[in-house]
């Protein structure tokens, strides 16, 4: 018998969660997803060494001011660990933008912008890169001029059918539901435990999936922050998984018997909503799970991007 990741990849689409570039060249995901806590990792091992100081001689010779240099080698940092991880992928990786651009359209647009043209200046070209930006009402709306541009965007901190829904109507090319993290907060609220069919996390999942093609929506349903394999099972068939080395070794070493959960031939009508702004605020406010999580999720992001600033600056003194 095969083992679960290798039945997992003939229904779904593997994504690795990590910059750990010896796990991505072990494990072999199609893509790769980076987040700012996942740069701030990868930055922090032996294998990155070359890339930072790199990075920190160009900000030097760069004439900009301090506080913009510093800025600009962070940005320059997690494209670079991108760069490294696109050598070792078929697919797309994905780069975030910053997270204290979470509330700015404009900021947003211009930093996927430059992102874009940063690796672009590397040989490598908008196809094989992902914007990622929280799924606020102004990150969804970047999206939508920045699809328009031939961009496409990875639609994370996602937590809800109005952020889901929101997604669609703007056209983006994937979205990254959060499970863990939903879970996360279920338990503490409470304070149930849950099997993999009554997790909450994996029902909104489930939901998203089952609007999405009861719809014809084409957005990828990317499922992600996983605590547990039994989260992927049940999600078994997603347009795609992004799973942590630890995940998939797990998966790897279980050679029992995987079923499909999900597939377009098992979806249940549901009504279309109508999504604007009023009622995207509305539905994410009466959602207290998804209120919290999204701006806690933006909140440690922008500390871990503070982080790294901040080891940027020592670096350049």
């Amino acid at each position: 018998m095969t083992s679960k990741l290798e039945q997992l990849r003939a229904m779904t689409t593997v994504v690795a969660d990590t910059g750990d570039i010896e796990a991505v060249a072990r494990l072999k995901p199609v893509d790769c997803t980076t987040n700012p806590s996942i740069v701030l990792k990868a930055l922090g091992t032996d294998m990155f060494k070359d890339v930072f100081a790199e990075a920190i001689a160009w900000g030097k010779a760069s004439s900009l001011s301090r506080d913009d240099a510093v800025a600009a080698v962070s940005d320059r940092l997690a494209v670079s660990v991108g760069a490294e991880l696109t050598k070792l992928v078929p697919g797309r990786v994905s780069t975030e933008v910053n997270a204290d651009l979470s509330f700015d359209i404009e900021g947003s647009i211009t930093k996927a912008r430059e992102i874009i043209a940063d690796y672009k200046a590397r040989g490598i070209e908008k196809d094989r890169i992902l914007i990622k930006l929280a799924s606020t009402w102004e990150g969804i709306r970047a999206a939508e001029v920045l699809e328009k541009e031939g961009i496409n965007c990875n639609l994370t901190l996602l937590f809800s059918m109005a952020q889901a829904i929101a997604c669609a109507d703007a056209g983006v090319f994937l979205i990254s539901p959060f499970v863990g993290r939903i879970l996360d907060w279920y338990k503490k609220s409470t304070g149930e435990n849950y099997t993999s069919e009554t997790d909450p996390g994996v029902v909104s999942v489930r939901a998203i999936y089952n609007y999405y093609k009861a719809h014809g929506i084409k957005t990828v349903v990317m499922g992600a922050s996983f605590r547990n394999i039994g989260e992927i099972e049940a999600l078994a068939g997603c347009d795609r998984l992004t799973i942590s080395p630890q995940l998939m070794d797990e998966l790897d070493a279980d050679k029992g018997s995987l079923t499909r959960v999900l597939s377009e031939d098992k979806i249940t009508p549901v009504d279309k909503i109508a999504m604007d702004e009023k009622t995207f605020r509305w539905m994410l406010n009466e959602d207290a799970m998804a209120t919290e999580k999204l701006s806690e999720g933006i909140r440690a992001f922008a500390k871990d991007l503070g982080k790294l600033r901040e080891i940027v600056a020592k670096a350049m003194a």
